[in-house]
C-alpha cells in the first residue's frame, strides 16, 4: 500500500478507480481494510463510477504508531486526512466517516469546508456531542495481559476486535486516552455541507442521529434497520443509502 508523511508521520492509503473521489475515514481500532475493503465499500463505490481512497488513521493499520495520548485526537487526525487529500492534489472529495471516523469527518468539514463535498456521519448521532462514554476502561482493556482479564463489557469488546485486526493496542491505549475536543451543538449547527448521519437501530454507542441531523440544516438520517454499532457497517440499508445520496449530488 502506497503511503505519505503527514507532518512526519507516516500514514498508508489507498487509492482506487476513477471518477469523483471519496474519502473513506475508519473508525476506532480498525483499518482501511477491515472497515472498508472487507464488507465490500471499496468495489460497490468503484463500480458505481467513484475514485476511492480510505486511509490508515495514525496508530492503525500499516500507518505510524504514537504512544503519547498527546499526539492523537480527531482534529489532529482530521488533518491527516487533509493532507492526504494534498498530497493526492484532490481539491475537493465526498467524505464518509464510520465512529471515531464520523467524528474526524466533522472536524474535517468544520475545519476545512472547501475540502468536503457531501460529508457522511456513520455509526454516530449525537454522541458526537456528548461523547460516547468513559474511555479508562476501554484503554485498560487494551493493555491487560489476556481478554480473559478483561471484565468491563465494553473494554472486552474492543480488545477482542484489537486482537481480531492484529491492532497495535498500546497505541490503541493511547489513541483512545487523547484529548477529547468537544464538538458542540453551535458548532455542528455550522456545517454547511450536505449530510447523511448513518446509525443502526440497535447501536447503542452513537446516540440519536435525528437528534444530531436536528442540528445541521438539511441534514438527512438513514436508520439501518436491525443492526447494532458493528453490524451495521456492511449493511445493504447502509450501502443504498449512501449510493442514493451520493448520487443526489451529481
Amino acid at each position: 500500500m502506497p503511503s505519505f508523511l503527514s507532518d512526519g508521520v507516516e500514514i498508508a492509503y489507498l487509492d482506487e478507480g476513477e471518477g469523483a473521489p471519496i474519502l473513506l475515514i475508519h473508525g476506532f481500532a480498525s483499518n482501511k481494510m477491515v472497515n472498508w475493503a472487507y464488507p465490500g465499500w471499496v468495489e460497490l463505490l468503484k463500480k458505481s463510477g467513484r475514485r476511492v481512497i480510505a486511509l490508515d488513521n495514525r496508530g492503525h493499520g500499516e500507518s505510524g504508531k504514537l504512544y503519547d495520548p498527546a499526539a492523537y485526537g480527531a482534529p489532529a487526525m482530521a488533518e491527516d486526512a487533509r493532507r492526504l487529500l494534498d498530497h493526492l492534489d484532490i481539491g475537493q472529495a465526498d467524505v464518509m466517516g464510520y465512529s471515531m471516523g464520523a467524528r474526524i469527518t466533522a472536524f474535517l468539514t468544520l475545519n476545512h469546508p472547501d475540502r468536503v463535498g457531501r460529508a457522511i456521519f456513520g455509526g454516530l448521532g449525537y454522541g458526537m456531542i456528548t461523547g460516547v462514554g468513559d474511555p479508562e476502561p476501554i484503554a485498560r482493556g487494551l493493555e491487560a495481559a489476556s481478554l480473559q482479564d478483561v471484565t468491563d463489557r465494553t473494554g472486552r469488546a474492543f480488545r477482542a476486535f484489537a486482537d481480531q485486526t492484529k491492532s497495535d493496542r498500546r497505541a490503541l491505549a493511547a489513541c483512545i486516552r487523547s484529548s477529547r475536543q468537544k464538538i458542540t451543538e453551535e458548532d455542528v449547527s455550522r456545517i454547511r455541507r450536505p449530510v447523511l448521519v448513518a446509525v443502526g437501530t440497535n447501536d447503542d454507542i452513537a446516540g440519536s442521529p435525528d437528534a444530531l441531523a436536528d442540528l445541521i440544516e438539511g441534514a438527512k438520517v438513514l436508520d439501518i434497520t436491525g443492526r447494532d454499532h458493528m453490524l451495521a457497517v456492511g449493511d445493504k440499508i447502509y450501502k443504498q443509502g449512501v449510493l442514493e445520496f451520493l448520487e443526489d449530488g451529481r
